[in-house]
């Protein structure tokens, strides 16, 4: 299989298993599964955030343009943004975050903490996370948005592809538990190999980079936020999504000892969420 083949089947792969983009039918043949090949595309999750995030922006800078200039227009550009985005992921994440607040909020056991992040019904410590994790993530959207329809695009798509990022390095560097046979990150559950890990940096700083060219660009022709401030605020942003992941990370050894997919998605949208708010507040 040459390197071209293996890479759009990996990726196909991964946007299969992340998001409710259809890979279906004769491309779904072609691309084919296994748990190695689940494996091997781990490392291109970022790349579904360039897809995600690109696809969610467009939308976003869209709505911009036919609402009716300032007022609430930003807020709404955010809820159905933020709908979108979900639509497009089927709140995988979200769910792995009400599951992470349902178990380590619901029991100081670790084996009940565990068997309650298992039960696929939400209680009370999941849905108030994932309301406030959504009221977080729309009110920081839309005052992005009254700064700049352009910052909170280029928000948009950054944050999507840093936050799939992170999540990698905590099966890197932490055990899978829980039950793994049962588990839906069981293809995952093994260390992620340093070749994928490479392709998922690859993956985000080809997005740093883009933003930054497209910021310079937008700059010289529309007189936006100048380049200095702007990274500036990509440096506090990349450092408050870090240390969200990192006080995540901390979190589930305390309590967990490891990580399970729940934690994935829980430290995706943490990061995400952090990112938001360090380039609101440096701004």
């Amino acid at each position: 299989m040459s390197f071209l083949s293996r890479f759009c089947r990996h990726y196909l792969l991964s946007l299969q298993f992340f998001t409710r983009i259809p890979v279906t039918g004769r491309l779904g043949a072609w691309v084919g599964y296994s748990p190695a090949m689940l494996r091997a595309s781990a490392g291109h999750f970022p790349g579904v955030g360039w897809l995600v995030g690109a696809l969610v922006a467009g939308f976003t800078a869209l709505l911009l343009a036919c609402l009716p200039d300032g007022g609430f227009s930003p807020l709404v550009a955010a809820v159905w943004g933020t709908a979108f985005g979900v639509l497009l992921t089927g709140a995988f994440h979200e769910d792995g975050l009400a599951d992470v607040f349902d178990g380590l909020g619901g029991s100081p056991d670790r084996e009940r903490a565990l068997v309650i992040m298992k039960d696929s019904r939400v209680g009370a410590f999941g849905a108030i996370a994932m309301m406030l994790a959504l009221m977080a993530k729309v009110s920081l959207l839309a005052l992005l948005g009254s700064v700049s329809g352009v910052l909170l695009c280029m928000a948009l798509f950054l944050a999507h592809v840093v936050s799939r990022t992170w999540p990698l390095l905590l099966i890197r560097l932490m055990p899978h538990v829980g039950d793994v046979a049962g588990s839906k990150s069981k293809p995952l559950a093994d260390q992620i190999s340093a070749q994928s890990l490479f392709s998922a940096f690859i993956w985000c700083f080809g997005a740093l980079a883009l933003v930054i060219y497209a910021q310079y660009a937008t700059y010289l022709v529309a007189i936006e936020v100048p380049t200095w401030i702007m990274l500036r605020a990509l440096g506090v942003a990349l450092a408050a999504s870090a240390l969200a992941w990192a006080l995540m990370g901390r979190w589930f050894w305390r309590r967990l000892q490891g990580f399970t997919g729940d934690c994935l998605g829980a430290t995706q949208q943490a990061c995400e969420l952090a990112f938001y708010l360090g380039l609101a507040v440096s701004l």
